[in-house]
């Protein structure tokens, strides 16, 4: 076992999956962080076999063999997604000032800890930086040699960040009226994308998705905030499936290969979002949804010429 140890924390969230946990758990712990905290939720009710599947991924933390601080945070209802996560990093950047964050389906390559609390010392006091991801879904494509750059959009499949960043959050997004109707997503945009997100954001708002990382995305984007992303991909997501909350089917961005970041870090000289990576995500991601969103827009207007009274 490597004789180097992390000195960033780690938060580690689980719930109902001791096979991920396990493999996850392995990662971290030839990682050695000198302080863990654990998140888990509770078994859902009238689930047959949760409540021990459950006990079963929170006893796999008893596996700690190394000199660390272990912290636990476990719930004994179900909270769900929304509630668990987000009270979770409360807890969490309640007892410390940054971490590396994994939930029991995200996979990282060795190299992702080290990356990830380099850049948590480099931007600590750089307000610009909301958060260290540590997915790349570009799938090849580079702009730079630079071991990472800018987006604005936060990838939260193994990613890292600091409790100023978290203060801005806000799981009820109670905002977002304001910045819905005074046309601020429509500026930030400049293009039709603004559509995908105003459907996401409404339905978070009004409490149609369990999530908390879109919350997490509009706080990004309400105070402007740069996501850095790696240059080649350190976290594999290997929890797609029936069993999953929500990546219940495969797709291209399930199971991807991990590959090891070269040090030392080569730093961007310049603090600039990469605009055409975002269209790339955007293409892959949003696209198909964003033009979904424009025909029930277009239905809905339609339906309100018919005479309907549905508020949209």
């Amino acid at each position: 076992m490597s004789t180097w140890q992390l000195s960033t924390p780690v938060a580690f969230f689980i719930f109902n999956r001791p096979d991920t946990t396990g493999r996850v758990f392995e990662a971290i712990r030839r990682a050695r962080p000198a302080r863990l905290l654990v998140v888990a939720d509770g078994p859902r009710p009238g689930r047959s076999g949760e409540a021990e599947k459950c006990a079963a991924a929170r006893a796999i933390i008893g596996g700690v063999d190394w000199p660390c601080e272990v912290s636990l945070d476990f719930s004994d209802e179900n909270l769900g997604c929304r509630r668990r996560v987000s009270s979770g990093l409360d807890w969490v950047f309640g007892l410390v000032e940054e971490a590396v964050i994994l939930e029991d389906d995200c996979l990282p390559h060795p190299t992702f800890f080290r990356y990830c609390e380099e850049l948590l010392e480099k931007y600590r006091d750089d307000d610009r930086v909301m958060m260290i991801s540590g997915d790349n879904f570009q799938f090849g494509a580079r702009r730079t040699g630079d071991s990472y750059y800018f987006s604005r959009y936060p990838h939260v499949w193994g990613w890292a960040s600091w409790r100023r960043s978290w203060e801005s959050y806000d799981v009820d997004m109670k905002i977002w009226p304001q910045i819905r109707d005074e046309g601020w997503l429509e500026e930030y945009f400049g293009d039709g994308n603004f559509r995908y997100w105003r459907e996401v954001f409404q339905a978070v708002y009004r409490g149609g998705m369990s999530c908390w990382a879109h919350q997490f995305t509009f706080a990004c984007m309400v105070h402007h905030r740069l996501c850095i992303l790696p240059a080649v991909n350190l976290v594999s997501n290997i929890g797609f499936g029936a069993d999953a909350t929500h990546t219940t089917g495969q797709g291209k961005l399930s199971g991807m290969r991990t590959e090891a970041m070269q040090f030392p870090l080569q730093h961007p000289p310049h603090m600039i979002r990469d605009a055409r990576a975002d269209r790339r995500t955007e293409k892959d991601q949003f696209q198909l949804l964003t033009i979904a969103a424009r025909l029930r827009r277009l239905l809905f207007l339609m339906y309100q010429k018919l005479g309907g009274t549905l508020k949209w």
